[in-house]
Protein backbone atom coordinates (compact mmCIF):
# COMPACT_ATOMS: atom_id res chain seq x y z
CA UNK A 1 0.00 0.00 0.00
CA UNK A 2 1.48 3.55 -0.73
CA UNK A 3 2.14 5.60 2.06
CA UNK A 4 0.42 8.92 2.33
CA UNK A 5 2.83 11.97 1.30
CA UNK A 6 0.43 14.71 2.42
CA UNK A 7 -1.80 15.35 5.65
CA UNK A 8 -5.67 14.21 5.34
CA UNK A 9 -6.91 17.95 4.62
CA UNK A 10 -5.06 17.78 1.46
CA UNK A 11 -6.38 13.97 0.43
CA UNK A 12 -9.77 14.60 1.23
CA UNK A 13 -9.40 17.48 -1.33
CA UNK A 14 -8.06 14.99 -3.97
CA UNK A 15 -10.87 12.00 -3.03
CA UNK A 16 -13.01 14.84 -3.70
CA UNK A 17 -11.63 16.29 -7.02
CA UNK A 18 -11.49 12.86 -8.30
CA UNK A 19 -15.38 12.65 -8.16
CA UNK A 20 -15.77 15.02 -11.00
CA UNK A 21 -16.41 14.39 -14.32
CA UNK A 22 -13.30 13.61 -16.30
CA UNK A 23 -10.97 13.37 -13.47
CA UNK A 24 -9.95 10.17 -12.13
CA UNK A 25 -6.80 10.31 -9.25
CA UNK A 26 -4.07 11.65 -11.13
CA UNK A 27 -5.85 14.24 -12.93
CA UNK A 28 -7.15 15.12 -9.10
CA UNK A 29 -3.72 15.08 -7.91
CA UNK A 30 -2.70 17.48 -10.27
CA UNK A 31 -5.27 19.69 -10.42
CA UNK A 32 -5.28 19.75 -6.29
CA UNK A 33 -1.68 20.93 -6.66
CA UNK A 34 -2.41 23.53 -8.97
CA UNK A 35 -5.28 25.27 -6.56
CA UNK A 36 -2.69 24.63 -3.74
CA UNK A 37 -0.13 26.82 -5.90
CA UNK A 38 -2.86 29.37 -6.59
CA UNK A 39 -4.37 29.74 -3.60
CA UNK A 40 -4.83 33.36 -3.86
CA UNK A 41 -5.36 33.49 -7.45
CA UNK A 42 -7.81 30.53 -8.38
CA UNK A 43 -8.64 29.10 -5.07
CA UNK A 44 -9.79 31.77 -3.08
CA UNK A 45 -11.90 32.91 -5.97
CA UNK A 46 -13.45 29.69 -6.62
CA UNK A 47 -14.17 28.45 -2.27
CA UNK A 48 -16.67 31.72 -3.03
CA UNK A 49 -18.38 30.99 -5.94
CA UNK A 50 -18.70 27.43 -4.28
CA UNK A 51 -20.48 29.20 -1.34
CA UNK A 52 -22.28 31.55 -3.58
CA UNK A 53 -23.78 28.24 -5.76
CA UNK A 54 -24.59 26.55 -2.86
CA UNK A 55 -26.79 29.49 -1.38
CA UNK A 56 -28.42 30.98 -4.56
CA UNK A 57 -28.57 28.22 -7.26
CA UNK A 58 -32.36 26.87 -7.97
CA UNK A 59 -33.99 24.42 -9.96
CA UNK A 60 -36.63 26.18 -12.10
CA UNK A 61 -39.96 24.73 -11.51
CA UNK A 62 -41.45 25.59 -15.22
CA UNK A 63 -38.73 23.59 -17.17
CA UNK A 64 -36.43 22.74 -14.65
CA UNK A 65 -33.01 24.42 -15.94
CA UNK A 66 -30.86 25.54 -13.24
CA UNK A 67 -30.18 29.29 -12.56
CA UNK A 68 -29.78 32.10 -9.29
CA UNK A 69 -33.75 32.94 -9.75
CA UNK A 70 -36.70 31.04 -10.52
CA UNK A 71 -38.34 31.42 -13.14
CA UNK A 72 -35.19 30.77 -14.77
CA UNK A 73 -33.56 33.59 -17.45
CA UNK A 74 -34.58 30.99 -20.46
CA UNK A 75 -38.40 30.85 -19.38
CA UNK A 76 -38.78 34.79 -18.67
CA UNK A 77 -36.81 35.75 -21.86
CA UNK A 78 -39.74 37.21 -24.06
CA UNK A 79 -37.85 36.57 -27.51
CA UNK A 80 -38.29 32.90 -27.02
CA UNK A 81 -40.76 31.10 -29.35
CA UNK A 82 -43.40 30.30 -27.20
CA UNK A 83 -44.61 28.02 -29.46
CA UNK A 84 -42.01 25.54 -29.57
CA UNK A 85 -41.01 23.52 -26.22
CA UNK A 86 -37.66 21.09 -26.85
CA UNK A 87 -37.53 18.50 -25.09
CA UNK A 88 -34.26 17.48 -23.51
CA UNK A 89 -33.05 14.31 -20.79
CA UNK A 90 -30.38 16.80 -18.37
CA UNK A 91 -29.54 20.03 -17.78
CA UNK A 92 -26.38 19.70 -20.17
CA UNK A 93 -28.61 19.01 -23.12
CA UNK A 94 -30.46 22.45 -22.84
CA UNK A 95 -26.50 24.05 -22.32
CA UNK A 96 -25.17 22.21 -25.35
CA UNK A 97 -27.97 23.06 -27.52
CA UNK A 98 -27.83 27.09 -26.14
CA UNK A 99 -24.11 27.09 -26.56
CA UNK A 100 -24.78 25.64 -30.38
CA UNK A 101 -27.52 28.51 -30.96
CA UNK A 102 -29.81 25.60 -32.54
CA UNK A 103 -33.26 26.97 -31.42
CA UNK A 104 -34.79 29.80 -29.71
CA UNK A 105 -37.56 28.33 -27.95
CA UNK A 106 -38.56 27.13 -24.29
CA UNK A 107 -36.99 24.18 -22.75
CA UNK A 108 -38.89 21.23 -20.68
CA UNK A 109 -35.90 19.34 -19.07
CA UNK A 110 -37.18 16.05 -18.49
CA UNK A 111 -34.04 14.87 -15.67
CA UNK A 112 -32.94 11.43 -17.10
CA UNK A 113 -34.86 8.88 -19.64
CA UNK A 114 -36.44 5.96 -18.74
CA UNK A 115 -34.42 3.11 -18.09
CA UNK A 116 -36.39 0.23 -16.83
CA UNK A 117 -32.87 -2.19 -15.99
CA UNK A 118 -32.17 0.98 -13.66
CA UNK A 119 -35.75 1.59 -11.99
CA UNK A 120 -36.00 4.50 -13.49
CA UNK A 121 -39.90 4.81 -14.70
CA UNK A 122 -42.15 7.55 -15.61
CA UNK A 123 -42.40 8.44 -12.07
CA UNK A 124 -38.96 9.53 -11.70
CA UNK A 125 -39.26 11.99 -14.19
CA UNK A 126 -40.91 15.24 -14.85
CA UNK A 127 -43.16 13.42 -17.86
CA UNK A 128 -46.27 14.82 -16.17
CA UNK A 129 -45.14 18.19 -15.91
CA UNK A 130 -44.43 18.13 -19.43
CA UNK A 131 -47.70 16.51 -20.91
CA UNK A 132 -49.62 19.69 -19.05
CA UNK A 133 -47.02 22.30 -20.57
CA UNK A 134 -47.94 20.47 -24.46
CA UNK A 135 -51.66 20.98 -23.39
CA UNK A 136 -51.47 24.65 -23.19
CA UNK A 137 -53.10 26.64 -26.10
CA UNK A 138 -49.50 28.14 -26.80
CA UNK A 139 -47.44 25.09 -27.58
CA UNK A 140 -47.97 23.91 -31.39
CA UNK A 141 -44.33 22.06 -32.16
CA UNK A 142 -42.72 19.46 -29.33
CA UNK A 143 -39.02 18.64 -30.40
CA UNK A 144 -37.79 15.58 -28.61
CA UNK A 145 -34.04 16.44 -28.36
CA UNK A 146 -32.89 13.23 -26.59
CA UNK A 147 -30.29 10.52 -27.18
CA UNK A 148 -30.05 8.31 -29.92
CA UNK A 149 -29.71 5.47 -27.39
CA UNK A 150 -32.40 2.58 -26.71
CA UNK A 151 -33.08 4.65 -23.39
CA UNK A 152 -33.92 7.69 -25.15
CA UNK A 153 -35.79 6.59 -27.67
CA UNK A 154 -37.74 4.52 -25.45
CA UNK A 155 -38.47 7.76 -23.80
CA UNK A 156 -39.84 9.21 -27.05
CA UNK A 157 -42.13 7.02 -27.82
CA UNK A 158 -43.63 6.78 -24.40
CA UNK A 159 -43.80 10.75 -24.88
CA UNK A 160 -45.08 10.24 -28.07
CA UNK A 161 -47.88 8.12 -27.49
CA UNK A 162 -48.91 10.30 -23.95
CA UNK A 163 -49.15 13.55 -26.38
CA UNK A 164 -51.49 11.71 -29.21
CA UNK A 165 -54.42 13.52 -28.27
CA UNK A 166 -52.43 17.08 -27.53
CA UNK A 167 -52.94 17.85 -31.31
CA UNK A 168 -49.28 19.57 -30.83
CA UNK A 169 -46.68 18.59 -33.85
CA UNK A 170 -44.01 16.47 -32.39
CA UNK A 171 -40.91 16.20 -33.97
CA UNK A 172 -37.70 15.11 -32.72
CA UNK A 173 -33.54 15.49 -33.76
CA UNK A 174 -32.33 14.29 -37.36
CA UNK A 175 -29.66 11.29 -36.62
CA UNK A 176 -27.01 10.24 -39.04
CA UNK A 177 -24.01 11.51 -40.36
CA UNK A 178 -22.22 14.34 -38.50
CA UNK A 179 -21.40 17.49 -40.37
CA UNK A 180 -17.64 16.42 -41.19
CA UNK A 181 -17.98 12.63 -40.71
CA UNK A 182 -16.50 10.18 -43.19
CA UNK A 183 -18.82 7.76 -44.34
CA UNK A 184 -15.84 4.64 -43.73
CA UNK A 185 -15.31 5.51 -40.25
CA UNK A 186 -19.24 5.82 -38.99
CA UNK A 187 -21.06 2.55 -37.54
CA UNK A 188 -23.64 0.70 -38.89
CA UNK A 189 -26.95 2.20 -36.49
CA UNK A 190 -25.94 5.89 -37.65
CA UNK A 191 -25.35 4.84 -41.49
CA UNK A 192 -28.62 2.78 -41.41
CA UNK A 193 -30.30 5.97 -39.81
CA UNK A 194 -29.16 8.47 -42.09
CA UNK A 195 -30.34 6.67 -45.26
CA UNK A 196 -33.47 6.13 -43.90
CA UNK A 197 -33.70 9.98 -42.76
CA UNK A 198 -32.23 10.93 -46.05
CA UNK A 199 -33.54 14.13 -47.51
CA UNK A 200 -34.49 16.33 -51.11
CA UNK A 201 -30.30 17.90 -51.41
Amino acid sequence: MASAVAGPEIERLIQLLARLPGLGPRSARRAALFLIKKREAVMAPLTGALQTAMEKIVVCKTCGNIDTHEPCTVCTDPRRDQSILVVVADVADLWALERANAVNARYHVLGGTLSPLDGVGPQDLSIDALISRAHGEEVKELILALNATVDGQTTAHYITELLSDAGVKVTRLAHGVPVGGELDYLDEGTLSAAMKQRTLF
